[in-house]
C-alpha cells in the first residue's frame, strides 16, 4: 500500500513538473509573437496607443500571456440614450497621448479594440472597483492591472492527474486553498455588486456566459475583480447572435459555458432570451465556496437564500422585483455577519 502511495505521487509531482514547464514555454511563445507583430505595426506606422512606446522601443513591458489571438465577437452595446457619453469616453481613451487628437493609428487601435467584449467592458465598468484597472493599449493589445489572486478557488491540475480523481474530491480540492470566511463572504460579496453593476448599467445590460471559478480574481484587499471577460458580453450581442443561430434542440442554443435559451422549432432558430440571469449563475458558483467554513449561526438561512437564487429561472427583467429581493438580502445577511470583523 505505502509503495503504491509514493508511485502515485511521484506520478503526480512528475506531471505537475511537466504540465508547468510546457505551459510557461508556450505561453512565452506565444508572448513574443503577439509583441514582434504589434511591435512590426507599431514602427510602420500603422498602430499606436499608450502602450506602443513601453512594449516596442523601452522593452518595459513584457507578454507573458494572451487570453486570445482573435476576438470571440463584436461588442456591442444596442440603442441606449446615453451613446454620446460611451463615444466621449471611448475618444478620450483612444487619445493616447493626449494632445487633443485622434490621429489614424490611434484611430485603427481603438477599432480593433472595441472588438472584444472584454475591452468594452473594461471602459464601462473602469470606476467601479470590480474591473481592473486599465494601463494602456497597443493595437488589440491592452494592459490591465494585475490581479495577485486568481483563479477565485480551486487549483489546477494537468489533465493526465485530473481523471484519475473522484469528481466530489475534486470539489472538496477546490476549497482547500481559500482565505478565512469573512474574506469570502467580503469576495462573494464583490461578485453579487458586479451582477447588480452590469445589469441594466450606464450602458446597457450585459450577461455573464462563463461564470466559473477561474474568471475571476480578488486583490489584498479582498476586493473581487474580473480576470477573464470574454464571456460578460453585451445583451444586444447576445440577442443578434442567438436569433440567427440554427436550431433542432434546447442544446443547440448556447453560448460560452452558460448562457443557454430554448429552440423555436417553428423556425428552427434559437430564442434570444437566456433562461437562467446572471444572479442564479453567480449565486451557483459560489455556493460551495461560501457554505464551507459558514458560522452556525449563519450557515442554515445562507443555504436556504442560496438555493432560492440558484432556482431563478427567465430573463431578470420578467422578474426585476425577486431579483432585487433576493441579492440584496445576500448581501445584507453576509454584510451584517462580517461589518464588525478586522477581516472584513
Amino acid at each position: 500500500m505505502k509503495y503504491l502511495f509514493f508511485s502515485w505521487l511521484a506520478v503526480f509531482v512528475g506531471s505537475w513538473i511537466v504540465y508547468v514547464e510546457y505551459s510557461s514555454y508556450t505561453e512565452l511563445c506565444r508572448g513574443q509573437e503577439c509583441k514582434n507583430s504589434l511591435c512590426d505595426k507599431y514602427r510602420k506606422g500603422v498602430i499606436d496607443g499608450s502602450a506602443c512606446s513601453s512594449l516596442c522601443d523601452k522593452n518595459t513591458l513584457y507578454l507573458g500571456k494572451c487570453l486570445s489571438a482573435k476576438p470571440k465577437s463584436q461588442g456591442k452595446v444596442g440603442d441606449q440614450p446615453n451613446l454620446s457619453d460611451l463615444a466621449t469616453l471611448v475618444l478620450s481613451i483612444a487619445d493616447a497621448n493626449k494632445d487633443g487628437h485622434i490621429s489614424l493609428p490611434e484611430a485603427r487601435s481603438m477599432w480593433a479594440l472595441l472588438q472584444l467584449n472584454e475591452f468594452l467592458l473594461a471602459i464601462v465598468l473602469q470606476d467601479r472597483e470590480h474591473t481592473p484597472r486599465l494601463l494602456g493599449f497597443c493595437g488589440d493589445l491592452y494592459v490591465m492591472e494585475k490581479v495577485p489572486y486568481s483563479p477565485l478557488y480551486g487549483i489546477s491540475l494537468p489533465w493526465v492527474i485530473e481523471l484519475w480523481i473522484p469528481a466530489g474530491l475534486r470539489r472538496s480540492m477546490d476549497q482547500w486553498f481559500t482565505p478565512s470566511w469573512p474574506r469570502k463572504a467580503k469576495i462573494s460579496i464583490g461578485l453579487l455588486e458586479l451582477v447588480e453593476d452590469i445589469f441594466h448599467g450606464t450602458f446597457g445590460t450585459f450577461l455573464m456566459c462563463d461564470v466559473s471559478a477561474s474568471s475571476f480574481g480578488y486583490n489584498d484587499r479582498h476586493d473581487l475583480k474580473v480576470m477573464d471577460a470574454r464571456y460578460i458580453i453585451p445583451e444586444a450581442t447576445f440577442q443578434e447572435g442567438m436569433r440567427e443561430q440554427r436550431c433542432d434542440v434546447d442544446e443547440d442554443c448556447l453560448y460560452g459555458v452558460d448562457c443557454h435559451t430554448s429552440c423555436d422549432l417553428t423556425k428552427h432558430r434559437c430564442t434570444p432570451e437566456v433562461t437562467r440571469p446572471n444572479l442564479a449563475k453567480a449565486c451557483g458558483a459560489l455556493k460551495d465556496y461560501i457554505l464551507r467554513g459558514a458560522p452556525f449561526d449563519v450557515r442554515e438561512e445562507l443555504e436556504k437564500q442560496l438555493y432560492a437564487c440558484i432556482a431563478l429561472k427567465g430573463f431578470a427583467e420578467q422578474m426585476e422585483i425577486e431579483h432585487s429581493l433576493i441579492l440584496n438580502s445576500l448581501k445584507t445577511l453576509l454584510w451584517k455577519k462580517i461589518s464588525h470583523t478586522k477581516d472584513s
